[in-house]
């Protein structure tokens, strides 16, 4: 009984400054010529993808294609096993230093007492001190619509309240029946 054996095409991608990267290794390689960097880091030419692969074979390593863009493309004698894990390392080092900055809703009425406006701004103060943005909504309902210009100084004198630690990133803007806008932290604080 004769069994068959089936080489698997595996391409391993990894996501380097947000472009998804492929690297074909040893024999998926197709190009017939290609530039060959050993595993030093030196420099060894440009040669057949035969003889760049007889070099990896002759250290132990693989040969891995890693600037297919090139011309000619661009491949390494690598551990291809090192690589991939510290490509990992690499990607996951940038994910941590990422920081994602979440938006946070105060919502407003145009008839809201003064108290209840400095809880609002005290409670906006909070969110930015963390780094967020604030989307102030101001929204109207009825008969309100009539006072909508009116009501656009409320905004404005949230926004002075808190021109201290941050910055108009939108201006006010009126959609649907309600305003809102956009405050930022300043930089800095």
């Amino acid at each position: 009984m004769c069994v068959d054996t089936y080489v698997l095409s595996i391409h391993f991608c990894f996501f380097m400054e947000g472009k998804a990267i492929d690297y074909l290794i040893n024999e998926q390689i197709k190009d017939n010529e290609v530039r060959v960097i050993g595993p030093e880091g030196g420099q060894l030419g440009v040669m057949t993808i035969a003889e760049a692969r007889e070099k990896a074979e002759e250290a132990g390593l693989d040969l891995v294609r890693v600037s297919p863009n090139a011309k000619p493309p661009v491949c390494k004698i690598i551990d291809f096993g090192k690589f991939r894990y510290e490509m990992a390392r690499k990607e996951k080092d940038a994910k941590k230093k990422q920081k994602v900055v979440e938006i946070k809703e105060v919502r407003l009425s145009p008839n809201i007492e003064e108290n209840d406006l400095n809880t609002k701004i005290t409670q906006a103060r909070k969110f930015l001190m963390k780094g967020n943005r604030v989307k102030v909504t101001l929204r109207f309902r009825g008969r309100e619509l009539a006072y909508v210009n009116q009501s656009k100084v409320i905004l404005d004198n949230f926004a002075e309240q808190l021109s201290d630690i941050s910055t108009v990133d939108k201006q006010a803007k009126f959609e649907g029946r309600s305003m809102f806008m956009f405050l930022a932290a300043k930089s800095g604080k």
